[in-house]
């Protein structure tokens, strides 16, 4: 390796066959290409998947991976027999397996939901740096998590776009920290499909009709999170835990362009804003490259789109989950567990058609009301906070 040259990150991506994990592998591709001498910059030592085995195994064979794992297990036989030289983990514990087995430096944490929580406690156990897409890890376990971080010497760069904006705009500011040097933060969000529609038209929507994202292209459930933004509550509550605020000091915008990320607004009024085109391989190769900004495989700035950025206040009466998020913020223990599964539950009812689209935070204010929060000191009693919430909404889509 020549000595100018970073040594190699060897990559575990939870999450691989998702649209994040797709999109980490297109990053990782480039970088590697890119490299003059041949010495991969990112090498994929695991992939994790839930039970698309096809895509995992094709993704498997292009990555040269050492080890995979799979959540179904009926997937088992397929995956062994497609990938007989690779180290295979099987079942519901199968990505913890994983994490704990790969001798990684990094991990790029995109299972959706709260499935990817016990794996990603393992890798910042292992002191691994942590590219955070699951945003559930914070909302529903930020006070077990944070101190584990600080134990274990590990380090989150988040890869939401907007949690990534907040942080390239604290870099070389704050010294990357908050404190009273930031007077608020304002995360930006797009709307979603029903920004201009009426609340009634939007709580009777239809599946259909809530997938149809006008900017971004993301998986089912985020995308009916962005609907209803729950998205944004979520990221309300990961923000308090990331940069160390507030609630008073988390602000939301709405911009319809996804074009600016998000603001910071320092103690002495300046205001940073972190833009770019709406394209998750932007903020994916910054966590993985973090100091470092090689080129970049999306697409650049059209400089023209600058002259229409609208942005306006949010509809709070219309997307009430907002106000959640502060909620959950200032009764805090597993109240953000209770709030994350619940919502997983409902949006999974709504998916299936089984409630209407408003129902949704309607459910999970519900379980925040009914399910009185405990201190989250460990994994147990976040988790136990999730089957209750679970629970809960099952007994209520009964009634």
């Amino acid at each position: 390796m020549d000595a100018s040259s970073p040594p190699t990150r060897r990559l575990v991506v939870m999450g691989s066959t998702g649209s994040i994990g797709v999109n980490t592998l297109k990053v990782v591709e480039h970088l590697n290409a890119a490299r003059p001498n041949g010495q991969p910059q990112v090498k994929i030592v695991g992939l994790a998947a839930g039970r698309s085995v096809k895509q995992l195994v094709e993704q498997a064979k292009r990555f040269n991976a050492p080890a995979v794992a799979i959540s179904d297990p009926d997937q088992a036989k397929a995956l062994k027999q497609a990938l007989p030289k690779a180290r295979i983990c099987v079942g519901p514990d199968a990505a913890l397996e994983l994490a704990e087995h790969c001798d990684a430096t990094d991990i790029a944490a995109a299972i959706v939901g709260s499935a990817g929580l016990p794996a990603t406690l393992t890798a910042i156990r292992k002191g691994m740096t942590i590219g955070l897409a699951n945003k559930e890890t914070l909302v529903a376990a930020g006070p077990l998590v944070t101190p584990l971080l600080a134990k274990h010497n590990a380090k989150v760069i988040p890869v939401d776009s907007e949690h990534s904006a907040i942080f390239q705009c604290l870099a070389g500011q704050t010294g990357g920290k908050t404190g009273d040097a930031v007077k608020r933060i304002v995360l930006t969000a797009s709307g979603g499909p029903f920004r201009t529609a009426d609340k009634q038209a939007m709580y009777n929507a239809t599946v259909e009709q809530a997938l149809n994202h006008p900017t971004w292209n993301m998986g089912p459930k985020i995308t009916v999170d962005s609907a209803t933004m729950m998205n944004k509550a979520l990221e309300i509550i990961e923000a308090h835990w990331l940069f160390g605020l507030p609630p008073e000091k988390i602000d939301v915008i709405i911009h319809p362009q996804s074009i600016v990320h998000s603001f910071v607004e320092f103690a002495d009024n300046s205001v940073l804003a972190q833009m770019g085109p709406p394209d998750m391989k932007t903020p994916i190769q910054y966590a993985l490259m973090y100091p470092d900004r090689p080129q970049g495989c999306s697409r650049a700035m059209d400089w023209t789109t600058l002259s229409t950025l609208e942005f306006e206040q949010p509809d709070h009466d219309k997307f009430r989950s907002l106000k959640l998020a502060y909620r959950v913020i200032e009764a805090g223990g597993t109240s953000g567990a209770i709030f994350n599964a619940a919502n997983e539950a409902a949006v999974a009812a709504f998916l299936d058609r089984k409630v209407s689209l408003g129902r949704i935070v309607e459910l999970v204010a519900e379980a925040l009301e009914r399910i009185e929060p405990m201190p989250a000191d460990s994994l147990e009693s976040v988790l136990e906070a999730d089957r209750q919430a679970r629970a809960f909404v099952t007994e209520r889509l009964k009634a």
